[in-house]
């Protein structure tokens, strides 16, 4: 078992790593705002990007550039949603509630999104992690927002609470006993830890980041990019980010979870050769104890990493968020086998 760590990891990456020739990098950010307030809905704008290196280090060429949004109610139930393909079946998802029945949901409905890792499913794929925590943004701008969250949900919802539940057990950072949990099994909110961030944008490359929402007042962002390229095997580069806006203003913002994790595949198979996740930004000082049972998915397909990382890492073996950011790797193999095609083309 790993030595829990005397305070939480707070060391930001800082903006992305430049491109690499003959490369693919996919980047995506959830912006969330409340047009009307505290305990009201939430507006999710999604956008994700495909940008293809060619070995000339040249400029990069757009490949994929998808788009959503989605209005939720404060217990993650879907009012509205738009995609920029596939809007009549997505439609279908009004009502649903996010989690992982909606993920199931998802891969019905667009089935050739899907099978295909496009841009766009990862969008709709990551909206149950990223409403699930969107809600922290009010604690950087609200020293009694756990109090009015309380009384704004219970009055929304018909008297039922949905944002305070009984945390102990469900990742690594609320193990039994962590400093995590309050004496009721809820999350420990006054204790938790939060970094302030550079911008997600190299500013030696234009290009290393689609264009970014401004945001105004209280908002939140889920960002994530994955840089794959080849050579005897498939190397991949990943960076996670959920971050508030900051009542400083912009460009602070504020981060309260922020992983990089590398790793290699097989160039035939797809099958994980090695990882190392690097926790850099977590609220908790028990969270980084789930970062090196990642190597338990070392032999496994990248292609199944959806489902079978939520077997492999369950409970406190795991981290609701790095689970998330190692999910999405499963969208690895369609981008070597893009990268492959582009490449061949020179």
């Amino acid at each position: 078992m790993a030595e829990t760590a005397t305070k939480a990891p707070s060391n930001p990456a800082g903006p992305a790593p430049l491109r690499r020739p003959a490369s693919i990098r996919r980047t995506s950010t959830l912006d969330t705002d409340w047009q009307e307030g505290i305990g009201k809905p939430m507006r999710m704008r999604g956008r994700a990007r495909d940008l293809f290196t060619p070995r000339a280090g040249t400029a990069g060429r757009v490949l994929g550039d998808d788009w959503t949004e989605v209005v939720a109610s404060p217990m993650r139930e879907i009012m509205s949603i738009a995609t920029c393909r596939g809007n009549a079946a997505v439609q279908e998802m009004v009502g649903h509630r996010g989690g992982g029945h909606l993920r199931s949901e998802i891969a019905r409905l667009l089935p050739d999104e899907h099978s295909q890792g496009t841009p766009m499913h990862l969008l709709l794929d990551d909206f149950s992690g990223a409403s699930l925590v969107a809600g922290w943004a009010w604690s950087r701008w609200h020293t009694d927002w756990i109090e009015k969250s309380r009384r704004d949900d219970m009055e929304a919802n018909g008297g039922r609470a949905s944002l305070m539940r009984k945390m102990e057990g469900i990742c690594s950072g609320f193990a039994p006993g962590s400093s995590a949990l309050t004496e009721d099994g809820t999350s420990n909110q006054t204790d938790q830890s939060a970094t302030p961030v550079p911008p997600l944008n190299n500013p030696d490359d234009p290009q290393s980041w689609h264009p970014l929402n401004h945001q105004e007042g209280v908002g939140m962002r889920r960002a994530r990019r994955i840089d794959v390229w080849l050579d005897d095997v498939v190397h991949i580069d990943v960076g996670f980010q959920d971050s508030s806006t900051s009542p400083n203003g912009a460009p602070e913002r504020i981060a309260i979870h922020e992983y990089r994790v590398a790793a290699t595949a097989d160039p035939e198979t797809f099958q994980l050769l090695s990882i190392d996740v690097d926790p850099r930004i977590l609220p908790y000082r028990e969270c980084p104890n789930a970062s090196p049972n990642a190597k338990r998915m070392e032999g496994a397909a990248l292609a199944g990493f959806r489902l079978d990382v939520l077997d492999k890492l369950p409970g406190t073996l795991g981290c609701t968020h790095l689970n998330d950011v190692l999910r999405s790797m499963a969208d690895v193999p369609q981008l070597a086998r893009t990268l492959r095609a582009e490449l061949a083309k020179a």
